[in-house]
């Protein structure tokens, strides 16, 4: 079978972004997209975060069972990461953990730029969790509704293009790592605007999986 990229949430649009990325980052594997349509719309903060644990997990073990040769969560937070892993056959990454992994073995010092600000914390401990608080300047929060990726891609494309612009001037970095599934779609634009590289989480992730 082939690999799964699972949207905890249940916006069938970013799910398509995420595995048009994943298709681009690794043309020679394949991929499905599954979208979790008991999630919430968007996951922003630890009650979506738990919202969408259980539905996730149905998807995760679904997929396992089908022989699945591996698992991506495509959602930045991480979510339900832990325990997909215990349920899973087969290898399980989150894209956050999968771009924090890129920049560790690159020796990059790094800042995330993510959505809104009841995220930071989440993303904050999942790093410290890793092992990589040391080489983390900062989360920053754009204050882009995660939905306003999909609904106004040019605004939101903006906002986070300025606050990365800051982080690079102002957190002594070497890289910027997109801190949402939805921002894959911005990559490209990031990429062409900021001295300094971009580490996507699905990009990262599709290329990891496929190692594993």
């Amino acid at each position: 079978m082939s690999y799964v990229i699972i949207n905890p949430n249940s916006t069938a649009a970013m799910t398509n972004s995420i595995l048009a990325a994943a298709e681009t980052a690794m043309p020679r594997a394949v991929f499905e997209g599954w979208t979790s349509m008991n999630g919430p719309p968007a996951i922003q903060g630890a009650a979506d975060g738990e919202a969408a644990t259980g539905p996730l997990l149905d998807l995760v073990v679904r997929a396992s069972d089908r022989g699945a040769r591996g698992i991506v969560i495509g959602c930045f937070d991480d979510t339900g990461l832990d325990e997909a892993r215990r349920r899973a056959a087969c290898p399980v990454l989150g894209i956050g953990q999968a771009a924090f992994h890129v920049a560790a073995l690159r020796g990059w010092r790094f800042s995330v730029v993510t959505t809104l600000a009841v995220s930071v914390p989440i993303i904050e401990g999942n790093i410290r969790t890793y092992g990589f608080g040391p080489m983390l300047a900062r989360v920053r929060a754009s204050e882009v509704p995660v939905l306003a990726l999909e609904e106004d891609p040019d605004a939101a494309c903006a906002r986070i293009a300025e606050e990365a612009q800051r982080a690079v001037a102002e957190d002594g970095i070497r890289a910027i790592i997109p801190g949402c599934a939805g921002m894959a779609r911005l990559t490209g634009h990031l990429r062409a605007t900021l001295p300094v590289p971009v580490i996507d989480g699905v990009e990262s992730a599709a290329r990891l999986i496929a190692a594993l």
